[in-house]
């Protein structure tokens, strides 16, 4: 295709409070960014690392414990670390039960801060577990560890008041569940492996288990004095998913959520016609409002696409002068996986595509106007989009059916294999 975007973000040049976009060449297009506070990211390597405050993550994509394929800018909503000690699994917080602990060992860090969780050679259950902390009753929750076998291959994860899961490291897959838990398990590189565990809490308090299995469903067993697991990076945070790992020495940590903001101005959008594109994944399918806009920096006026307020549910919206001109959605997408998602707007002339496909039209409604900037938002602060994206396109004019085509499929067996984190054998 001959048409070139006036707007281009492909995540690889980051600096402090600024995410770069390819085009326009100018700096135009770059992205202000905000978040007060350190966090980490996947970087290059495959290695947890941290980054300073008001610095992007380019956060890259695992496949088998592998980094495959480039990065995507990660944006993640507010939380907590509730573990005081996530690391230091020798501290008086950890309690060892027919188990100890050694310090010295290969984390996914890259350094020496992990822990070998040793089982003793009694017949009983052999586990650690945290101190006691506060939270609230009937509310979602989430566990996550990171762990790798060393003489174990079974795990459980257990909240206090019974919610858990069994984690098998030699199939990576989960057990048996209790308590309406679920549970994932993820590689990392170096035979490391994420687990997660997600849950409503039944008390006020909490308690962090990690038992050594000698099976699925079985923690009680005669130990051999040197076997265990390799623990790292314990995280309780309140919400119905994992994020990012934050790290604790001491106290609770609150990672501050981030911003992207204020790309382009009155001469990259056009009022009258134009295509966005989106190539975004979400972190979780939780029925909040993530939003991508062009807009007037208000949401009166704007063209957005936009995951939320169903399940599996990909949805656009043109508005002028606070009224919808359109606003459809389709559903039975996947939105933690990657979608190629753009919306073609022109007078009485709308289209939606979606990863090679027209799904949507729609030839009735009007343009906005005051066009200056694009967002990831509804335009004006709120329904920040949270998750992963790899590019940013817009277009002043509205593309072809060919271009559109082209523009949302994949172009390749592993671009699409990499995009939705498939393993190729």
């Amino acid at each position: 295709m001959a048409v070139k975007p006036n707007l281009a973000l492909i995540p690889s040049g980051v600096k402090a409070s600024k995410v770069y976009s390819v085009l326009p060449s100018d700096g135009v297009g770059d992205f202000d960014f905000s978040r007060s506070g350190s966090a980490t990211r996947i970087n290059k390597d495959g290695l947890i690392e941290t980054v300073a405050s008001n610095v992007p993550r380019l956060n890259y994509p695992l496949i088998d414990g592998v980094v495959s394929g480039c990065p995507s800018l990660l944006l993640e909503n507010s939380s907590t670390n509730l573990i005081q000690y996530s690391e230091a699994f020798d501290n008086g917080v950890w309690v060892k039960v027919n188990s100890s602990v050694v310090g010295g060992q290969l984390s996914p860090k890259g350094d020496l801060s992990a822990f070998k969780l040793v089982e003793n050679s009694t017949t009983d259950i052999h586990y650690i577990v945290s101190n006691q902390m506060n939270i609230a009753n009937t509310t979602p929750y989430s566990m996550s560890c990171i762990v790798k076998a060393n003489g174990r291959n079974w795990v459980k994860m257990t909240s206090w008041s019974g919610h858990s899961v069994f984690y098998d490291l030699t199939n990576a897959t989960t057990g048996t569940v209790s308590g309406g838990a679920t549970g994932t398990i993820k590689a990392l590189p170096n035979g490391f492996y994420r687990l997660t565990m997600n849950y409503t809490s039944a008390a006020t308090v909490e308690k962090f288990f990690i038992y050594l299995a000698d099976a699925d469903n079985s923690t009680t067993y005669t130990g051999d004095g040197t076997s265990g697991l390799y623990i790292f990076a314990a995280q309780l945070e309140q919400g119905s998913y994992p994020t990012s790992y934050i790290p604790t020495s001491g106290a609770t940590v609150t990672r501050s959520a981030e911003t992207c903001n204020n790309s382009g101005d009155a001469n990259t959008f056009n009022d009258s016609e134009g295509v966005l594109i989106a190539e975004i994944s979400a972190l979780a399918d939780d029925s909040t409002y993530k939003f991508i806009s062009v807009s007037n920096d208000t949401s009166s006026n704007r063209v957005s696409v936009f995951y939320g307020n169903a399940s599996d549910v990909i949805r656009v919206q043109v508005v002028k002068d606070n009224v919808a001109q359109i606003d459809q959605s389709t559903s039975s997408y996947d939105i933690t996986q990657y979608n190629k998602i753009a919306l073609k707007y022109k007078q009485n002339d709308f289209a939606l595509w979606i990863n090679g496909i027209k799904v949507l039209t729609d030839n009735l409604g009007d343009t906005p106007i005051g066009l200056i900037k694009l967002n990831f938002d509804e335009g004006e602060g709120s329904n920040d989009f949270y998750g992963n994206t790899k590019q940013i396109q817009y277009f002043d004019t509205a593309l072809t059916d060919t271009d559109l085509e082209e523009l949302t499929s994949w172009q390749s067996f592993n671009e699409m294999a990499e995009s939705q984190l498939y393993s190729i054998q």
